[in-house]
């Protein structure tokens, strides 16, 4: 089955560190896959959805304990995300539990958090109502280790945010850590306990008396709920998932994500700090930072800019998934400054073009140079991050439309016309927005698409194939990754990637390899080809060096003009080929 590619935007990749990929944690395993919604039909389904997949935007929030070491144990900054501290510090139970007697977040106001979300275009909002740590952020008649009950704060930060939300319009979604629990005993651990005296214990008791209590208190004292995000299924059997999942009625309509585990599949995909580059065949949302962290961290300075932010919500939307953006409130319950101003910057944007986000469905194109494209029935919006030097912005499109203007100006309609590289548009030297200037096209009905121009040359003659430009084939090969994007899940001899290149010089071209080859899966063959040209080489470990270039071989182009890069495997030795972040091919020198 060929699974063409749309590009992903590589300057948002960021370091999650500390935890392990919950996106690949959370895969499904094969087999019986029960719903927690059995008999419901697509029709139900749709309408349930409908909010959500309009909504497109969303707020998610880490706040607990971890906010008052924000990053620090006796004097050490440790290593990774911020909510991790207690995992990654190894940190006792009893000592970490002391934080609560210092958490007392008078800053915290609701209602400025939630106008802070809606200024931002945000429909939505997620909060972590108890995370890994095992700490609750409400009143919880389960366990007394919680905001009201073991801090001096005493208020219920969920009950206040609910009537926040309600007030303004937004809905609410919490977060519940429904496995792992390093305070309770009996709660799971990645990594395994690091206290066994004070963590140990029976896991089905803990799901009985803590998990199940305490999601039916979420579920019950706060109003209309929207949204249930599990995470992390570790250890969680069909089971201990059972025993969750009908709670699920006590709030009619909820989307749910795919982390739940026990074979639940859920709503939607949530791919964690990354952007997959085709989306998903069903609904999903990443979730993203604007650092380097969920949990506030007081050196955390990696901010990303309002650009980026903006970009990644297109290109999100351009693939028909949800932008679910986090910030991290500090110890006194403030949102970090730097957060602020992004998210003023990204609804500032948003209230000029807002229109081609929310209610949009996915764009038609393969890859478009210059940006992205998003779509309502009969109109096309055009997402520019490139702006045309000569002033014609070339859609790859053989069908037509009616009218072509900038968002915010219909009444100033754009010329356009019909080329053989699609269709045309005039549009002015300067472009509307630096980061992203939307037009529209009215009147196109069903948008046939041109297939992507041929991969160029750069100016020296060299080719550049990152693995998101690729048209993928076979039933395994994918995008992977959170720091590196890379095809990965070679594991079959029909999975291969292919690239449409251009070269401007026939020759001989060093093909050099950025991927990364585990010790434990080295050893397989497998071949570059261009044209009828053929060149094989085999895996070695890049043990320590990973996704470094790599010469490994010369090929022969024996005519300019379009001809078809492959990579391809030849024989799998241990399961798995090797995770491709890039090929390169360089001219050699006469």
């Amino acid at each position: 089955m060929k699974t063409p590619l749309l590009p992903a935007i590589l300057l948002i990749s960021t370091v999650l560190s500390g935890g392990p990929s919950l996106a690949s944690a959370a895969e499904t395993p094969a087999g019986d896959n029960p719903s927690f919604y059995p008999g419901e039909t697509a029709a139900q389904k749709d309408a349930r959805l409908k909010w959500w997949r309009e909504a497109r935007f969303g707020m998610f929030i880490h706040w607990g304990l971890y906010a008052v070491p924000a990053g620090t144990w006796q004097g050490k900054q440790i290593p990774g995300i911020g909510e991790w501290i207690m995992n990654r510090g190894k940190i006792p139970v009893a000592d970490y539990a002391k934080f609560a007697e210092q958490f007392n977040p008078v800053k915290y106001n609701a209602d400025t958090w939630v106008r802070l979300a809606k200024e931002a275009g945000m429909k939505y909002i997620v909060i972590t109502s108890k995370h890994h740590d095992g700490f609750a952020l409400f009143k919880s008649a389960a366990s007394p280790y919680n905001l009201v009950d073991a801090t001096p704060f005493k208020r219920d930060a969920l009950k206040e945010l609910a009537a926040a939300c309600q007030k303004h319009g937004i809905k609410l979604g919490f977060y519940y850590s429904q496995a792992q629990d390093w305070h309770h005993r009996g709660g799971a651990a990645s990594g395994g306990h690091w206290d066994p005296a004070a963590q140990a214990g029976d896991m089905d008791e803990y799901i009985r008396q803590i998990a199940v209590p305490q999601v039916r208190e979420i579920l019950t004292n706060y109003g209309p709920i929207a949204i249930l995000w599990w995470d992390t299924p570790t250890n969680m059997n069909r089971e201990r998932a059972d025993m969750l999942a009908p709670l699920v009625k006590l709030q009619p309509g909820l989307v749910l994500n795919n982390r739940l585990g026990g074979g639940y599949l859920g709503d939607t995909e949530t791919p964690e700090n990354r952007i997959p580059a085709t989306g998903y065949p069903r609904d999903w949302e990443a979730c993203m930072t604007m650092n380097d962290t969920w949990g506030f961290k007081s050196y955390d300075h990696n901010w990303k800019s309002a650009q980026t932010l903006i970009r990644n919500l297109v290109d999100i939307a351009s693939k028909g998934g949800n932008y679910l953006l986090n910030v991290g409130p500090t110890a006194e319950g403030e949102i970090p400054a730097p957060s602020v101003e992004r998210l003023k910057a990204v609804g500032a944007w948003m209230q000029r073009n807002g229109e081609a986000i929310y209610g949009t469905m996915a764009s038609p194109f393969l890859r478009l140079g210059w940006g992205r494209a998003t779509q309502k029935p009969d109109k096309l919006y055009l997402h520019v991050f490139n702006w045309p030097a000569d002033g014609n912005l070339v859609v790859p499109m053989s069908s037509g439309a009616k009218k072509a203007y900038l968002l915010g100006a219909p009444g100033q309609p754009l010329k356009f016309s019909a080329s053989p590289t699609g269709l045309r548009v005039s549009v002015p030297a300067v472009a509307p927005d630096a980061i992203s200037s939307t037009l529209v096209l009215e009147g196109v009905g069903k948008v046939v698409a041109l297939p992507p121009p041929p991969i160029a040359a750069e100016a020296d003659g060299s080719v550049q194939l990152p693995c998101d430009a690729a048209d993928l084939f076979g039933k395994h090969v994918r995008i992977e990754g959170n720091t590196n994007l890379n095809l990965g899940a070679w594991r079959g001899l029909d999975d291969y990637a292919s690239w449409q290149v251009k070269f401007t010089r026939p020759g001989k071209y060093d093909v050099l390899l950025v991927a990364a080859v585990p010790a434990n899966i080295a050893g397989s063959t497998y071949a570059v080809t261009i044209g009828s040209e053929r060149l094989e080489a085999t895996t070695v470990s890049t043990a320590g060096k990973d996704y470094q270039p790599v010469k490994v071989g010369t090929i022969t182009v024996t005519q300019a003009g379009t001809t078809t890069v492959a990579l391809k495997p030849v024989k799998i030795a241990k399961g798995e080929l090797l995770r491709l972040r890039a090929l390169t091919l360089k001219p050699v020198a006469p």
